[in-house]
């Protein structure tokens, strides 16, 4: 069920005009277990705590050490930044806030007591099983454990790892679950993917955003101050104008003009970079035709002609990023610029996005309206 249907309607208060830098600063999780990132202004390192005992047996840390530069390779190359993750260093995580943690995976159930020997009394699990069975962990051996134990409850809550549409459209779940989770259970929260740098810190920043009362910037720089990672602010932004706005589609048509090609797939746009869909051939016009309803928002895609990567130059263009790449884009908007609900995306999309007083009551209810998804 798409929660967002709970919306409950309200009048806002006057609209705001802020502005900031988000600090997006590349990191690293190095093999001793220190996060460091590489910063234009300047370089800091944090500790980060380890938990799991690292990968002992030889081969099997060989096998552990080339999955982990696989998924860094992937996640630097989906992410935008130079991220890198060493599951077999085991668990490792930071405190943000006294009663919130962010870290990478739980591996096995001792990881369980390690958390609750620290006060944790939930564990929040954004992990899909494709990305449990990757690194070999045994979810349900780690959830028949937690589940013995009277003081600490593990939660699953899913989201796409490197897919910021799918983080978009999740969030407003997620939290609203997380939010009775912390509400039920108190103590600390351990918030986690598999490396803790994407979805579990855009998770913990959307809460502090939405419910702990924080501004996206202020929440922002407590987060980079106790962990370097690289949440999705985009993402963060677009589900609040989601929650605030609705989420609303608009039909979009995108053409490929080329006879002489046997397959147009277009990657991008609301299904990641690594699905395709097809278009279809149109003779009377001579193109190739998709067209397909967006939420409002601005989507980057890429036409594959023939298996080949190409940009359309008769669609509007990035600028050429920092791997010499050129993508196509889509900017979907509401069809009245100065209606009060584009008005409201515009100003949550901005900068440095606040909440009034009477938009936090609208999330607050929205989240404790929305029903659970397990």
């Amino acid at each position: 069920m798409n929660c967002l249907h709970n919306l409950p309607r309200s009048s806002f208060l006057p609209l705001q005009d802020t502005k900031c830098c988000a600090n997006t600063s590349p990191c690293v999780i190095n093999r001793t277990g220190v996060i460091k990132a590489v910063d234009r202004r300047r370089n800091i390192s944090m500790k980060a705590t380890n938990g799991s005992a690292p990968v002992t047996n030889v081969e099997g840390a060989k096998v552990e050490e080339e999955k982990s530069d696989e998924y860094s390779n992937n996640m630097t190359e989906a992410m935008g930044a130079v991220l890198t993750y060493r599951h077999e260093l085991g668990m490792n995580y930071n405190f943000i806030r006294p009663d919130l943690i962010v870290g990478s995976c739980l591996q096995t159930p001792k990881d369980v007591d390690k958390l609750r020997a620290i006060g944790v009394r939930t564990i929040f699990c954004l992990q899909k099983d494709s990305d449990l069975e990757y690194f070999d962990v045994d979810i349900n051996a780690i959830r028949e454990y937690a589940s013995t134990c009277d003081d600490i409850q593990h939660l699953r809550a899913e989201i796409r790892d490197f897919d910021a549409f799918d983080l978009r459209l999740r969030l407003p779940a997620v939290v609203s679950k997380l939010h009775k989770a912390v509400n039920q259970n108190g103590g600390v929260t351990y918030i986690h993917c598999t490396a803790g740098l994407g979805r579990a810190p855009a998770t913990a920043l959307a809460y502090m955003f939405w419910v702990q009362g924080y501004n996206l910037k202020e929440a922002l720089d407590i987060l980079l101050g106790k962990r370097f990672c690289f949440p999705k602010l985009e993402a963060i932004k677009s589900a609040t104008a989601d929650i605030l706005t609705g989420r609303k589609k608009k039909p979009v048509t995108l053409t490929w003009n080329g006879a002489n090609c046997s397959t147009v797939e277009i990657s991008g746009l609301d299904i990641g970079w690594g699905p395709k869909i097809p278009l279809n051939y149109d003779q009377e016009q001579g193109l190739w035709v998709l067209q397909r309803e967006l939420p409002e928002g601005r989507y980057e895609y890429k036409y594959v002609i023939d298996g080949e990567w190409l940009y359309n130059k008769d669609e509007p263009v990035t600028e050429i990023n920092k791997d010499g790449h050129i993508n196509n884009y889509v900017q979907v908007s509401d069809d009245n610029p100065d209606s009060i609900t584009a008005k409201l995306r515009e100003r949550l999309m901005a900068d440095e996005p606040d909440l009034t007083k009477n938009e936090r009551l609208v999330i607050r209810q929205f989240l404790e309206a929305c029903p659970d998804d397990e």
